[in-house]
């Protein structure tokens, strides 16, 4: 007859097994599995369905009962250590689990009876806390001579000039070069315009340095993509020019009086 079990908060199946266990007072080696079964089965079908997780935790031992019983049912195999009791492996769970259970009991009582503990603050003279132990150089020293420490001085410095790299070390810092492409884009633009006819050599002179004379040349090749300006050069050795294309200035007019036309 199973007894009314009170639907309680169980950690898992084996916290619910070791209360069925000690609510029947229950030997844990000799478990009647059908009674234990019933009344777990009991348990289980007042669970709340919504909570998934730990249902199907409850669900699998389940079936592992109904897996024992069925197996206790069945003609009992005899192997060469004699027979085999289905349930061993659940008892040997059981038994695992409560020994960690009681072992976190009593991990509990130890932190509640700790947090009971009061401790002085450090009072100390202080004359005696500031007493230092006086060096005894005579074993600080110990056997080491004045060609062992010159010795040791010299493996040092050796060690810190294998880490410096030979070549590396001779580079200076190198810093971030930052231009402004509109600006410099604009500043080609209006110094072409002002001049009308300027060399390559003329303007790459302005430039303060290698990263501005960069940024100016790309600058240039897509003024000449754009069709703002034109080079030419007339032998092979002289300079190029620069010249600012006057269909370029009509074309900036237009766009510039066509708003005000519109007003």
């Amino acid at each position: 007859m199973a007894i009314p079990v009170k639907l309680e908060v169980f950690e898992g199946p084996l916290d619910l097994l070791l209360h069925l266990i000690d609510k029947n007072k229950i030997d844990i080696y000799d478990i009647p599995i059908v009674l234990i079964t019933e009344q777990y089965l009991d348990y289980v079908r007042q669970l709340s369905v919504r909570d998934m997780d730990t249902m199907s935790e409850f669900m699998v031992m389940a079936a592992t009962l109904l897996d024992i019983k069925c197996r206790l049912l069945l003609p009992k195999e005899v192997s060469a250590e004699g027979e085999e009791d289905p349930r061993t492996e659940l008892v040997e769970k059981l038994l695992e689990y409560k020994l960690y259970k009681y072992m976190s009991l009593e991990l509990r009582d130890r932190q509640i009876d700790a947090q009971r503990n009061l401790y002085r603050d450090r009072r100390l003279p202080e004359e005696v806390a500031a007493y230092r132990r006086p060096l005894d150089y005579g074993e600080l020293i110990g056997d080491m001579t004045p060609g062992k420490l010159r010795v040791l001085f010299t493996f040092v410095l050796k060690k810190q000039k294998d880490k410096v790299d030979p070549i590396r070390s001779g580079y200076g810092n190198i810093e971030k070069e930052e231009v402004d492409m509109e600006a410099k884009a604009l500043f080609v633009e209006n110094y072409v315009r002002e001049r009308q006819n300027v060399s390559f050599r003329q303007l790459f002179s302005r430039q303060a340095g290698k990263m501005e004379i960069i940024v100016t040349f790309l600058i240039v090749l897509e003024m000449i993509k754009l069709g703002k300006i034109s080079i030419f050069q007339e032998t092979i050795f002289d300079d190029i020019l620069i010249t600012l294309n006057d269909h370029s200035i009509k074309d900036e007019k237009e766009a510039w009086n066509e708003p005000k036309q519109r007003q």
